[in-house]
C-alpha cells in the first residue's frame, strides 16, 4: 500500500514541521510504510487545527472530539495514544511544551494519590517501580475507602485497619498481601505527616507472617540453565538481546528491574566492571564476565537499535523505548517456551546463581556480596541448600552409626 494513498489532504499550522516530523520518525525506526501512515495522520491533526484556528502549540487541544471524527473515517491511528510520536517530536524542537498536555478533572481522591506520588519521589526517594507498586496498592485501597472519590480521612481508625488487612490476608498471597501492608503503611504515614491525620495510624497495621523463608529458595539445575541459555539464536537481532539478558540474570544475578534501568555509561570496558542501581537507589559496582561482556558487546554492535535511548536494551519495534522489567520478565517467559521448559521467573535465575556459588564452596558472606543483600540475614535463607554444610550439624539417629 503506497504512502500517497494514506495521504490526508489539507494544510494547517503544523505542516511546517512535516519534514522535520518524517525524520524524526526515521530515526525512531519506523518502516516507510509506518511512516507513511503517520504523515497521513499527521495531516490530518494538522487540518483539524487549522479549521479551528489553532496554533501549533495547542496539540493539547486535539482529544475526543478530534478521534470521534476520525474513527467515522479511518480505521487507523484513531486513539489518543496515536498522538504521543507527535507530541514527543513537537516538544524536542521546542514547539509545545513539556507539560502542556491536557489535565483532565481528577476527583478529590485522585489528587490526594497525586499528592502521595510526589511525597515518595522528594521525600522517600523510593525508585520508579516501587512507586507504581505502592500507587497500585493505594488506589485499590482508597476506592474501597471512598468508592465516589470523596476524601474522608477522618473515618479511618486502627479497627478498620486491622481488618481491612485481614480481608485481605484471607484475598490474596502472602507476598502480595505484604506488599499491600508495606503501601499502606506508608500511606498511612504520608497522611500523618502532611497533617491530613491526628493521630500515627500507620502503627495500626498489623505485621504479616514472612514465610517465605520457611520453604526452600527453588532454582535451576545446570542442565536447565543450559537449555535455557541455548534457546537464544545469537544470530538473529531479538536472539542476541535475549541471550545478553539472560546473561546478567543467570550470571551476575541481578533483578529484572536492575537489567531494565542499565545504562550505556554503567558499561566500564577498560576497567571490566559494571555499576548497578539496586533497591534504596544504591550504586554499586561489579566485576564484568567476559561471558556476559561477550554477550552485551555482540548485542550492542550488532543487534541494539539506532537510538538517542541510553538505556543498554529496548524494545525491537519502533520507537524502540526501554524495556521495562515486565519486559525483561516476558524475555525470560519467552525464552522457557523456547526452550521448552515451565516458565520461571527472572528471579529463580537469581536463586541459582546464589545455590550455585554456594555449592561451588563459597560462603553466605560472598553470596550476599554478590546479590548485594544489605543485611546477611536475607542471605541466610540460602543455607537451606548448601547440604555439606547442613550435613555436619546434624546428629546421628540414635542406634545409626554416624
Amino acid at each position: 500500500m503506497s504512502q500517497t494513498r494514506h495521504r490526508v489532504d489539507g494544510a494547517g499550522p503544523l505542516e511546517p514541521f512535516r519534514d522535520g516530523f518524517r525524520g524524526f520518525l526515521s530515526a525512531e525506526g519506523y518502516t516507510p510504510k509506518s511512516i507513511g501512515l503517520r504523515l497521513a495522520f499527521f495531516s490530518h491533526v494538522s487540518r483539524w487545527m487549522g479549521e479551528r484556528g489553532l496554533a501549533p502549540d495547542a496539540l493539547g487541544a486535539v482529544g475526543e472530539e478530534f478521534f470521534d471524527e476520525r474513527r467515522r473515517r479511518y480505521g487507523w491511528l484513531t486513539t489518543p495514544r496515536s498522538l504521543a510520536p507527535l507530541r514527543r517530536y513537537l516538544v524536542m524542537i521546542s514547539v509545545v511544551r513539556a507539560d502542556s498536555a491536557p489535565v483532565e478533572a481528577q476527583s478529590p481522591a485522585e489528587e490526594l494519590i497525586g499528592r502521595y506520588r510526589r511525597y515518595l519521589e522528594r521525600e522517600r526517594g523510593l525508585s520508579a517501580g516501587s512507586i507504581e507498586l505502592y500507587l497500585r496498592h493505594v488506589r485499590r485501597l482508597t476506592l474501597a475507602w471512598w468508592p465516589d472519590g470523596e476524601v474522608r480521612v477522618g473515618e479511618l481508625d486502627a479497627a478498620g485497619i486491622i481488618a481491612l488487612v485481614r480481608r485481605e490476608a484471607a484475598c490474596g498471597g502472602g507476598a502480595r498481601t505484604k506488599t499491600m501492608v508495606c503501601a499502606l503503611r506508608s500511606f498511612l504515614r504520608f497522611l500523618y505527616a502532611t497533617g491530613l491525620t491526628e493521630r500515627p495510624l500507620a502503627q495500626a497495621v498489623p505485621s504479616v507472617a514472612d514465610r517465605r523463608r520457611e520453604s526452600i529458595p527453588r532454582y535451576l539445575h545446570p542442565e536447565v540453565l543450559t537449555a535455557l541459555l541455548g534457546s537464544c539464536d545469537p544470530a538473529t537481532v531479538a536472539g542476541r538481546r535475549d541471550l545478553a539478558v539472560l546473561r546478567l540474570l543467570a550470571r551476575l544475578g541481578l533483578r529484572s528491574g536492575e537489567v531494565a534501568t542499565l545504562s550505556l555509561g554503567d558499561l566500564d570496558w577498560e576497567a571490566g566492571e559494571i555499576a548497578i542501581m539496586g533497591k534504596g537507589r544504591r550504586r554499586e559496582r561489579m566485576p564484568l564476565p567476559p561471558e556476559v561482556g561477550d554477550a552485551i558487546v555482540a548485542y550492542l554492535l550488532h543487534g541494539r537499535p539506532a537510538s538517542t535511548e541510553r538505556a543498554v536494551f529496548l524494545a525491537l519495534d519502533a520507537p524502540h523505548a526501554p524495556l521495562s522489567r515486565d519486559a525483561i520478565k516476558a524475555i525470560v517467559y519467552y525464552c522457557c517456551d523456547r526452550a521448552g521448559l515451565p516458565r520461571v521467573s527472572p528471579h529463580r535465575l537469581r536463586h541459582t546463581v546464589a545455590t550455585e556459588t554456594l555449592r561451588a564452596g563459597g560462603s553466605l558472606t560472598e553470596v550476599a556480596q554478590l546479590l548485594r543483600h544489605r543485611w546477611l540475614q536475607t542471605t541466610t535463607t540460602y543455607a537451606k541448600v548448601d547440604h555439606r554444610s547442613l550435613r555436619s550439624l546434624t546428629l546421628p539417629w540414635p542406634g545409626v552409626s554416624a
